[in-house]
């Protein structure tokens, strides 16, 4: 039996997605003016930026505990494996509600061969594991397998980000050492990484173009065989922004593909308009 590929919505990949792949999404929940939406499923990025320009901050909440026990008792019923694909769990607390209702279902259907994984990852550092996972599965890899290469990548995947404004993520206390940062500075733009699951800045720099050229020499620095990896771009309502660096990206490095996706509407709560993350991999599985 095909292993089931499971994930949440901080993964940032279209909905078209996991209808084409059969992977089950859990949607984070985001609520503007105390209404309640799940993101994905009924809430448009573009919703969010449009209400955060307004000057209203949307919330962001975690999957439903409810939802994690009703799809994981149905794969239990029909003695499905399945591998969880998390959000960080230094940035969401989504993993541990997971697992604590992983353990539950467990004390009934102790035989459930559910694998539940903190990435430590964000946006699309998530979904290319995601995406990988979901073709492995397809080709019905055993699960053991799926899940070394999900730990693996997991463990060498690179985030760069860079920010309009600092102040979303430091609001929502989503990263640290950000303090020195937030000076106003005309045209400062920070670029920020992930240290153990956590977004963190690293340098500012003065213009777009400058900043681009920075994420370059970079990903030189940290990026292993790029010619032989996809590379994830995504970005929030700067789709101009994200095809710019595609096309950077594809003349240094010359990867196998250049995959570009919407950042969600619950990152995007967090992170604002304007951002552009960069995702690769350190080093590569051997197999490929």
């Amino acid at each position: 039996m095909q292993v089931q590929i499971l994930a949440d919505s901080a993964c940032d990949l279209p909905k078209s997605f996991y209808e084409e792949h059969q992977v089950t999404l859990f949607p984070l929940k985001v609520e503007i003016n105390g209404n309640e939406y799940e993101d994905v499923k009924s809430i448009d990025p573009n919703t969010v930026y449009e209400t955060i320009r307004s000057g209203i901050v949307p919330k962001t909440s975690q999957v439903s505990p409810l939802l994690f026990e009703e799809v994981f008792t149905e794969m239990a019923e029909k003695g499905e494996d399945g591998i969880y694909i998390a959000f960080s769990s230094e940035l969401s607390g989504t993993y541990s509600t997971a697992v604590m209702i992983l353990d539950q279902v467990k004390e009934k259907y102790p035989n459930f061969n559910l694998t539940i994984v903190d990435t430590k990852c964000a946006s699309l550092g998530i979904g290319l594991v995601v995406r990988e996972a979901a073709v492995l599965a397809a080709k019905n890899i055993e699960k053991e397998k799926i899940l070394e290469d999900v730990q693996f990548r997991c463990t060498h995947m690179e985030h760069l980000f860079t920010v309009e404004d600092l102040d979303y993520l430091a609001k929502g206390g989503r990263v640290s050492k950000a303090s020195a940062f937030l000076g106003g500075l005309l045209n400062i733009k920070p670029i920020l990484n992930v240290e153990d699951g956590r977004l963190v800045p690293i340098e500012k720099i003065r213009g777009k173009k400058k900043v681009m050229r920075r994420i370059i020499e970079i990903m030189k620095d940290r990026g292993s065989e790029m010619n032989n990896q996809v590379i994830g771009i995504s970005h929030a309502d700067c789709e101009e922004y994200a095809i710019e660096m595609k096309a950077m990206i594809e003349e240094e490095f010359h990867p196998i593909e250049v995959f570009i996706s919407s950042i969600g509407s619950a990152i995007g709560s967090h992170t604002g308009a304007g951002t552009i993350s960069i995702f690769f991999l350190n080093k590569i599985p051997k197999s490929e």
